[in-house]
């Protein structure tokens, strides 16, 4: 039984969560834009792209990364909604990989087919069965089979895209077997990029030799350093390292957000076009350190919740997302970002748009 002293501390903490301006930033959301109703919709969409595994790959040939991290965004969504029957189906999708369609699992020869281990190392942390985990394992131990001298993985580019698209295949396997060697490699790579390409704003170059703040390659680095800080212990030796870039970009990132809650193709281009893809993925960044602490409430919160609502409003009927910047490589020509086009259901968007209403219910 509870003592007057131990009720009224546990009242005033009650009292102290209502009024928190994080729970104020993520709740009450106007009608139709509910992260749980518009991950469901987005999620949908995703099960009903035309088969096999298609998404933004041809009918053949093996799967690449948007597929994959839209797969996994939508598995952590049924996960963290409770949707077992969502996670069902996306498991059902999954399972002709290792039988009829086993041609179009990836070999582990690039970062665009390595990330792909993300999706079944997920499906075994939800099932517990050990052929996802076998699958992704191996997937994610080629990465890092013969390592460069300093510890790099042999598919390192030094491409900002690499830091979602490396560390999320290491950090998924950290979580399904608890080996911190994985979690070693992951911190390693990160902090290398982070060295060799946050600019003293705090942004970063598409690459050395593309010296442009490209939305969605931004977004990537957001995103995943996001994903590693989450698993990464608090006495790591390189997580205060990957934590001061990750709030400098966080900080730099407050600055070029647009009224309409939204981030340019180019953040620094007034000039540039509102996209989605990238700015899905800032919100997923901000909306997951505010929830943990890395951030203040205020003004992160506020300006999280502001980038999810100007989100759906990009979202048609069907859960497709509008002004998705298409694919796209390094070049150091400014007009080639400028004018790249601007994509109508590109998973390239719906994966963050999964990501972040994951992060809100999370």
């Amino acid at each position: 039984m509870l003592g007057a002293r131990s009720v009224l501390f546990v009242a005033a903490a009650a009292l102290t969560l209502s009024a928190s301006p994080r729970q104020k930033s993520f709740s009450n959301w106007p009608d139709g834009t509910s992260p749980r109703e518009i991950g469901q919709r987005v999620a949908e969409r995703f099960l009903a792209g035309p088969p096999p595994y298609a998404g933004n790959n041809t009918a053949s040939g093996p799967i690449t990364y948007p597929e994959s991290v839209a797969w996994y965004g939508a598995l952590t969504f049924a996960g963290v909604s409770g949707n077992k029957e969502l996670t069902s189906r996306l498991i059902q999708r999954f399972d002709p990989l290792f039988a009829a369609d086993t041609s179009r699992v990836p070999a582990p020869v690039h970062v665009d087919f390595t990330v792909f281990a993300s999706v079944p190392l997920q499906i075994y942390i939800e099932t517990k069965d050990p052929k996802y985990l076998d699958l992704g394992k191996r997937l994610a131990d080629a990465q890092w089979q013969d390592p460069l001298p300093d510890g790099l993985t042999k598919q390192t580019r030094f491409w900002i895209d690499d830091m979602y698209m490396i560390t999320l295949a290491q950090v998924q396997a950290y979580r399904a077997t608890g080996d911190a060697a994985y979690l070693d490699h992951a911190a390693v790579e990160m902090a290398a990029y982070l060295d060799k390409l946050q600019q003293p704003n705090g942004l970063f170059y598409h690459a050395a030799d593309a010296p442009f703040f490209w939305g969605r390659g931004n977004g990537w680095v957001a995103a995943g350093m996001t994903e590693l800080l989450r698993s990464l212990p608090e006495n790591h030796p390189r997580r205060a390292r990957i934590m001061q870039g990750y709030k400098s970009m966080m900080a730099a990132l407050l600055k070029f957000q647009g009224t309409d809650g939204l981030w340019k193709q180019l953040l620094d281009h007034p000039e540039a076009w509102p996209e989605t893809s990238g700015s899905g993925m800032f919100t997923f960044a901000m909306v997951t350190g505010v929830k943990n602490g890395w951030l203040k409430e205020k003004p992160y919160g506020p300006a999280a919740r502001k980038a999810w609502l100007g989100l759906v409003t990009y979202i048609e009927p069907n859960g497709d997302l509008r002004n998705v910047c298409e694919g796209t490589g390094k070049k150091n020509d400014l007009n080639y970002y400028l004018a790249r086009a601007r994509n109508t259901g590109d998973l390239h968007g719906q994966a963050p748009l999964l990501w972040s209403a994951t992060a809100l219910l999370r």
